[in-house]
């Protein structure tokens, strides 16, 4: 069963002993956020926070929902990461029908397309209060997360779990995206997005037309929900149907009350509100996932116009920094329900890890069943050229023998089959919005490494050699003696 919002996930967490609650009065600024990055960084990801008592708000903060394995495969309700991923491959991989019994039979996968589509409800509990005459941001718990935060001329607070609805202008398609929000004061703010997202795509059609866009920043909802919010989908993919097949059930979406944007019924909090074609102003710098401070620079500029939310809301926030953190986990998850897409174009595939320290986008290495001379660079120019693995700043393409889980023993086998000159592709390209190394902002240069077993034909002048094991019976026998050896 589907979680019915934020709260109810809350409570199985605290029934499982996955959520820890202060009952000591903090700060929004910065001590959440310092106690927050003490947390995730203890083993395994220690536990989600539930602030009960905030200076300054009447409302609780809760931090590191979805921050250690245990807790992303709850918040899915799920065994295992590689589940979800499992549940796409089976609906891809449908042969077509031969025979009317076997189109009775796909019935039911039909269906499950159409049964997780977003539904409209009247009521909702986001709108138990409602404020449109003085919408007042200054009210809500809001954290300011690391020192260098913000501009002089404001506290240095941003909504970092907002989820922020659009919709296009030409077709009516929604959006929901996760965009930092940078609070200037009780009705304005920055959204920050790249120009690489759907948001700002809506936003320059909105320029172009010369009009007002609407939108809405939706904070606090069912985990599905949520973590839907950040998945890199196909544009033509609507975030909150994915939600509802993450969830097994449609989401339950509410008429904002100053716009036709719809958002979550069981938000905590929503943000109505519009921007004004072609108004920017500088927004950040924030302390990133990157672990560095990304740079101000000039957004789009968000006016609110009414906020809506539960009478005792709950305020979730993440905190991100250098890795480990939260968001980490929320991208292992991407990586392990979304490789199943990959292998639509390149089956090939066989695995893909994106480790923690490369922060989503520096750095990914995959492990492929190798055909043919040059295949693995195939596999190099074909990810820069897929989605969001165009920001990819390195590729590092192994054999389907490797566990690229276990980067130790992956580290071994390229740095041993690799020759620099012959197995290293660099080239240009777009990259991440916060790579700060690059010359110029959102474009600079990337690398692949081939460290497959190299054949004749890619230059190899010499047999390549085999990996040292031992033979299985002296190892049945060690097994069998082990304790005779006295240890």
């Amino acid at each position: 069963m589907a979680y019915k919002d934020l709260r109810h996930y809350l409570s199985v967490l605290e029934q499982q002993a996955e959520l820890h609650r202060v009952k000591a009065e903090v700060d929004p600024i910065l001590e959440i956020s310092a106690v927050t990055d003490r947390m995730c960084k203890s083993p395994g990801g220690g536990k989600a926070l539930f602030f009960e008592k905030v200076r300054g708000s009447q409302y609780p903060v809760v931090t590191n929902i979805f921050g250690s394995y245990s807790r992303m495969c709850l918040s899915l309700e799920i065994n295992h990461l590689d589940d979800v991923g499992k549940r796409i491959e089976e609906l891809l991989n449908q042969a077509p029908p031969k025979s009317i019994l076997e189109k009775i039979a796909m019935l039911p996968k039909l269906f499950e397309f159409s049964k997780y589509l977003p539904k409209t409800v009247k009521s909702a509990p986001c709108q138990e209060v409602i404020e449109k005459e003085n919408p007042d941001l200054s009210k809500f718990p809001v954290l300011k997360t690391w020192p260098g935060d913000g501009q002089p001329t404001d506290e240095g607070r941003f909504i970092t779990f907002p989820m922020v609805f659009t919709k296009d202008p030409e077709t009516g398609r929604p959006n929901c995206g996760m965009y930092r929000i940078h609070i200037y004061d009780k009705k304005t703010t920055g959204m920050h997005w790249h120009i690489h997202k759907d948001g700002a795509r809506h936003y320059d059609k909105y320029k172009a037309l010369g009009q007002r866009m609407p939108a809405a920043i939706a904070v606090g909802s069912d985990p599905a929900v949520i973590y839907a919010s950040t998945a890199p989908l196909p544009e033509a993919v609507d975030e909150m149907m994915f939600a509802g097949f993450l969830r097994r059930e449609p989401v339950g979406m509410v008429k904002c009350i100053t716009s036709d944007i719809t958002v979550p019924a069981n938000s905590e909090l929503v943000i109505e509100g519009y921007l004004e074609p072609g108004e920017q102003r500088i927004e950040g710098p924030f302390g990133d996932h990157t672990g560095f401070y990304s740079s101000a620079d000039n957004y789009p500029v968000f006016h609110v116009t009414c906020i809506t939310h539960r009478k005792d809301l709950v305020y979730p926030a993440t905190i991100v920094g250098k890795p480990p953190m939260e968001d980490c986990y929320m991208a292992k998850a991407t990586e392990r329900i979304f490789l199943p897409l990959m292998r639509l174009d390149m089956p090939e595939i066989r695995d893909l890890t994106l480790p923690m320290e490369g922060v989503f986008h520096n750095c990914a290495v995959i492990s492929i069943r190798k055909s043919y001379p040059g295949h693995a660079k195939k596999i190099i120019h074909g990810l820069w050229g897929k989605g969001q693995m165009m920001f990819a700043k390195l590729l590092i393409i192994v054999d389907d023998d490797v566990d690229v889980q276990n980067l130790s023993y992956t580290a071994w086998r390229v740095l041993n089959n690799v020759d620099w000159k012959r197995d290293v592709v660099i080239a240009d390209g777009p990259l991440d919005d916060l790579d700060h190394a690059a010359n110029f902002p959102r474009y600079g240069s990337k690398m692949g490494i081939d460290a497959t077993r190299k054949t004749r034909e890619e230059g190899m002048m010499r047999e390549w050699p085999d990996e040292l094991f031992m033979s299985p019976e002296i190892v049945r026998l060690v097994d069998r003696r082990w304790k005779e050896y006295g240890f």
